[in-house]
């Protein structure tokens, strides 16, 4: 492992506290433009979500008013009634995106694959990069208002299903990751700038209660308006 991905897994509590535990249950709060253009207002806006420490798994509950819950996993997502029986659900979901561009609506189990993809990404990270197969490399310093960030380039592998293979964390001098970028795949490779404040402790884990995520520009600027998905966070719960 880089030395700065070993500070950076330290500076988060450690690995080997986080490995104490199998699961993550926060509850969101959630704005942005993403989902009035996605056709998906409102859905996702107060829920909670659960996410596997171990496996690549999710749940968001409630689903809106369209399920008790969601079930993610990168080869199927249901959406399940009170009792866990199927209301819809999309096998090979990811292979449904093909053609999309940002502008694209989803349908209710899209959004459900999305939101599950990505809130098991950021709740796991900085710790995937201990996951096997994972490669990462130091890049230059960025300065960006004043502040000026390590920048480490993390290269998922296969097994590791996220937003996009290649993807660079933007680190503070405690070790905290400040910004997170990737490309959205499934909505035509869109450029995201995901930045990450207001850090809490549970459990002697450093996790952010608050993330802004922008568009980006090719030169790795963010674009300030327009805000493209906020997420407010409480209620920590490891499991």
């Amino acid at each position: 492992m880089h030395k700065l991905a070993a500070d950076i897994l330290d500076a988060h509590g450690g690995l080997d506290r986080w490995k104490r535990h199998d699961r993550l249950t926060a509850h969101l709060v959630q704005g942005g433009v993403l989902w009035p253009l996605k056709g998906q207002a409102g859905v996702l806006d107060d829920t909670s979500v659960t996410v596997s420490l171990r496996e690549i798994h999710a749940s968001h509950a409630p689903f809106g008013t369209i399920a008790a819950r969601s079930d993610y996993r990168p080869d199927r997502v249901a959406l399940l009634d009170a009792a866990g029986g199927a209301i819809e659900a999309l096998d090979q979901p990811r292979a449904s995106f093909a053609g999309h561009t940002l502008e694209t609506p989803w349908t209710a189990p899209q959004l459900a694959y999305f939101a599950g993809c990505a809130m098991w990404t950021y709740f796991n990270m900085p710790f995937l990069l201990a996951w096997d197969g994972v490669e990462t490399d130091e890049l230059d310093v960025w300065e960006e208002d004043g502040q000026r960030w390590r920048r480490l380039r993390v290269q998922l592998p296969p097994t590791i299903v996220s937003h996009s293979s290649v993807q660079t964390l933007y680190i503070t001098d405690e070790g905290l990751i400040a910004r997170h970028d990737y490309d959205v795949e499934i909505a035509g490779g869109t450029p995201g700038a995901h930045y990450l404040t207001d850090y809490v402790e549970v459990d002697g884990i450093r996790l952010p209660t608050r993330r802004r995520i922008y568009p980006r520009q090719p030169d790795g600027q963010r674009v300030p308006e327009p805000l493209v998905v906020s997420i407010d966070i409480d209620h920590y719960v490891f499991g």
